[in-house]
């Protein structure tokens, strides 16, 4: 069983800054590539951020120069830094982890259940 968890979302003030934190556990083998995404309400859901094992990233154009995306030490983790918020960046935040367990050839996208992040004054 995998789960993957985000935390470190809230309420800031426009032009501030949150660290958002996803934690994959369980029984992992690898994981490719780990990626944010966010829906606001009413809006369908975008891709934020992304990071392969390589450590190549890639942003969406609204949040490029803002976010950015980075693994911890530990393999399991990933981190979206994200700086000079607007009021429209507010969205429920979600990671997907691309992950293969042991013992299984097969890779799987898992998801977290989300982390509200509100921007406004």
């Amino acid at each position: 069983q995998v789960q993957l968890v985000e935390s470190g979302g809230g309420l800031v003030q426009p032009g501030g800054s949150l660290r958002l934190s996803c934690a994959a556990s369980g029984n992992i083998d690898s994981i490719s590539f780990w990626e944010w995404r966010r829906q606001a309400p009413g809006k369908q859901r975008e891709l934020v951020a992304d990071i392969t094992s390589g450590g190549s990233v890639a942003y969406a154009d609204s949040v490029k120069g803002r976010f950015t995306i980075s693994r911890g030490n530990a393999k399991n983790t990933v981190y979206l830094q994200m700086t000079s918020l607007k009021p429209e960046d507010t969205a429920v935040y979600s990671c997907n982890a691309r992950i293969q367990t042991v013992g299984s050839h097969r890779w799987s996208d898992y998801w977290g259940q989300g982390t509200q992040v509100t921007v406004s004054s």
